[in-house]
């Protein structure tokens, strides 16, 4: 079946190569939608980046608060010379301590690749302005062709 639908997909891709390159107006107007569609895509994704950065942003500054709390109960554990409860204090401020550092790295990884999606987005939108030159190009290149079609057929040369 998948044998089936692969060849199906290659015979559909042809005929849409083949429809493209006898239609370049078609083509451009293809990839032109093909790159909007891109930018769109690539600005949803940064916004999702940025929406869970702030989300981590707020765990990690209820995390900050929860080690600042733990910190000060540990202390207090050890001056009141309770150190089984000291003990376990630490081990619960060293539980948060790794929660934090896990989250600043994923942070620091939401960073990153905000920063690629940006960087996409920048050369996607060089690329679309390079390209819409050359839209406003090909299109006066159709409408002369037509124009020029047009007059072959109301002289008869047609």
């Amino acid at each position: 079946m998948s044998n089936w639908l692969e060849q199906l997909e290659r015979e559909l891709d042809q005929r849409l190569s083949a429809f493209l390159s006898q239609n370049p107006v078609q083509e451009q107007l293809f990839k032109q939608q093909h790159l909007v569609d891109r930018v769109r895509s690539l600005q949803r994704q940064r916004q999702q980046l940025q929406q869970e950065a702030e989300e981590l942003r707020k765990q990690l500054l209820a995390l900050a608060a929860d080690v600042r709390a733990w910190t000060e109960r540990t202390k207090r554990a050890r001056r009141a010379g309770e150190q089984e409860l000291s003990r376990r204090a630490e081990q619960h401020l060293n539980g948060l301590m790794d929660q934090g550092r896990s989250q600043w790295t994923d942070l620091a990884d939401l960073g990153r690749r905000f920063k690629e999606v940006d960087q996409q987005l920048s050369d996607l939108s060089r690329q679309q302005s390079s390209k819409s030159s050359s839209l406003e190009q090909d299109w006066a290149l159709f409408e002369a062709e037509q124009e020029l079609e047009q007059l072959r057929r109301d002289s008869g040369l047609s």
